[in-house]
C-alpha cells in the first residue's frame, strides 16, 4: 500500500514532486471498500446492560494492518416515559470503542438516547469514528443500545407505535470503511 512518507515534511513555493512521490501519494487516504447494513424494521429492548442492536452488524477485513476503518452510524431512537434515557455505542469484536470519557455514574456510550413523551420520534443520533484496528484479519463492528433504568428504549418508530399518519418509522444505518494509511 503507497503511503506519504516519502513526501516533502513542508512544501514551498516552486516545490517539484517526484514521479515516486505522485505514486506514493495516489494511494495514500482513499477509501479502499465500505460495507453498509440497514435496519428497516424496528428495535426495542428494556435491557440495562448494552446490547446488540439486531441488524446493524458487519465485517471487514483490512488489506494491511496499518490501515484505518471509519465508522459511521444513524440510528433513530429515544426512551419510553419517565425519566428513561439510554445510550448507544460502537464495538469492534467484542470491545466497546469511540465511547465518551467516563465520569462519576454519568452515562458512557458514543451518543446518548434522550427520554421523550409517548407520541414523539426520538432524534437521529450520527457520529463517526476513526479506528485503527492493527490488524488484516475479518474485524466484525456492531452497535449496541441499552436503557439506564426499568424502562424501553426503542429504535426506527415513534414510542407508541399506533396506526395512523401521526406516528411513523424510519431506517437505522452503519456504514464501515477501510481507509488506507
Amino acid at each position: 500500500m503507497a503511503t506519504p512518507t516519502t513526501l516533502p515534511s513542508t512544501f514551498v513555493s516552486g516545490n517539484v514532486l517526484t514521479a515516486a512521490q505522485m505514486n506514493n501519494l495516489r494511494g495514500a487516504f482513499r477509501i479502499l471498500q465500505i460495507s453498509v447494513v440497514q435496519l428497516a424494521g424496528t428495535f426495542t429492548t428494556t435491557s440495562t446492560t448494552y446490547t446488540d442492536l439486531t441488524g446493524l452488524s458487519t465485517s471487514i477485513t483490512p488489506s494491511a494492518t496499518s490501515n484505518q476503518v471509519l465508522i459511521g452510524y444513524s440510528v433513530q431512537a429515544s426512551g419510553v416515559g419517565g425519566t428513561n434515557m439510554g445510550a448507544l455505542q460502537i464495538v469492534r469484536g467484542s470491545t466497546a470503542i469511540g465511547n465518551a470519557t467516563a465520569a462519576g455514574s454519568r452515562q458512557v456510550g458514543s451518543a446518548i438516547i434522550p427520554e421523550l413523551g409517548t407520541a414523539v420520534a426520538g432524534p437521529t443520533l450520527t457520529n463517526w469514528f476513526l479506528d485503527s484496528p492493527a490488524t488484516t484479519s475479518a474485524t466484525t463492528y456492531k452497535l449496541q443500545i441499552k436503557t439506564n433504568a426499568a424502562g424501553t428504549i426503542v429504535v426506527g418508530r415513534t414510542n407508541l407505535d399506533n396506526d395512523t399518519v401521526n406516528f411513523g418509522r424510519s431506517p437505522s444505518a452503519l456504514i464501515v470503511c477501510e481507509v488506507s494509511a
